[in-house]
């Protein structure tokens, strides 16, 4: 598996996010000074499958790209994070196409090989730490 850089604005969240995990990450990210974990995509529509909070701090650092794995739903397994709640390929992409997001951490993607982390340093990414971009 591969997996491609592609600008942040490009992608279509389909959760919201819990902001002090953000901060966190983004925190860790910045520690490491690379990305490590690749957000993963879903292939036609661009809604972000996995990785809603790394794709926050990607936009809060003004990344110009970052990695990103190309999925569709023949390999990759959908589950909901809360007991009794029914989620499916289809009400996530009815979802993401209305414009409205899912409460943080509804979907549970499970993806089958795990895919590779990469270690991209983020100036590669297009992070100014000068700048604070």
């Amino acid at each position: 598996m591969r997996y491609y850089l592609l600008q942040p604005n490009d992608l279509t969240p389909t959760e919201e996010v819990d902001y002090r995990q953000v901060l966190e990450l983004e925190e860790e990210i910045l520690q490491a000074k690379f990305w490590k974990t690749p957000i993963a995509v879903h292939k036609g529509e661009l809604f972000v499958m996995d990785g809603h909070h790394r794709l926050a701090v990607a936009k809060r650092l003004q990344l110009r790209i970052l990695p990103a794995m190309l999925l569709d739903y023949h390999g990759v397994r959908v589950e909901a994070w809360r007991p009794g709640e029914v989620v499916t390929p289809e009400i996530i992409f009815a979802m993401a196409r209305s414009g409205r997001k899912f409460p943080a951490k509804t979907t549970k993607h499970v993806f089958d090989p795990q895919f590779p982390e990469c270690k991209i340093p983020l100036s590669d990414l297009g992070y100014d730490r000068d700048n604070g971009s």
